[in-house]
């Protein structure tokens, strides 16, 4: 079958802004093998942040992120944070994309993140077994890096500019939703 995004195509953003906005069941008929092993951690990283910006677009908390397979490097999940737009307290960057990827072994996957992880979703993370963590922000927010590594998560931080100065934006703009997303309801009252 021929795909849209090949070996022979350049990783440019719109190629990236296409595989973040089409459902993942369907990125096959987008792009090949050959397309998903040349998208390197940075690559990754921006669909995460691309995911970030459309939950933001849609009034939400500027948080997406992916899961790909570690050998092939196909993407098996995605998702961005839609608390707001869904009405929903932990439908996180993170849980989105383990719901999207489904029952999987995660411990041969990588889940890249916008954002450092919430308490939540850090214990998720070690509960559904992932072996890599990539958090594209701890500017904004961190904190659960050292317990995901207690935990035997290997985490690396791979900063993405454009990811940081969203998340600055939002937290700017809209303080209290920021605190209801990262400690929840406790979050939002005075002390």
């Amino acid at each position: 079958m021929e795909t849209l995004l090949s070996s022979r195509t350049e990783v440019t953003e719109p190629a990236l802004a296409a595989i973040a906005h089409m459902p993942t069941a369907s990125l096959r008929v987008l792009m090949d093998e050959a397309f998903a092993q040349r998208l390197t951690d940075a690559d990754v990283m921006r669909i995460a942040v691309l995911l970030a910006q459309k939950s933001y677009d849609e009034g939400g908390c500027p948080i997406g992120a992916v899961i790909i397979d570690n050998a092939a490097r196909r993407i098996l999940g995605k998702g961005h944070n839609t608390l707001v737009q869904e009405s929903h307290p932990y439908n996180h960057g993170e849980t989105s994309a383990i719901r999207d990827a489904g029952r999987l072994d995660f411990s041969r996957t990588t889940l890249f993140t916008s954002l450092s992880p919430c308490d939540v979703c850090a214990t998720l993370l070690h509960m559904r077994g992932f072996a890599r963590v990539v958090v594209g922000d701890v500017t904004n927010a961190s904190g659960n890096e050292p317990l995901l590594r207690d935990k035997g998560i290997q985490v690396d931080i791979l900063e993405d500019p454009r990811g940081i100065e969203l998340y600055a934006r939002f937290r700017a703009e809209r303080p209290e939703l920021d605190r209801e997303d990262w400690q929840g309801v406790r979050g939002t009252r005075e002390p």
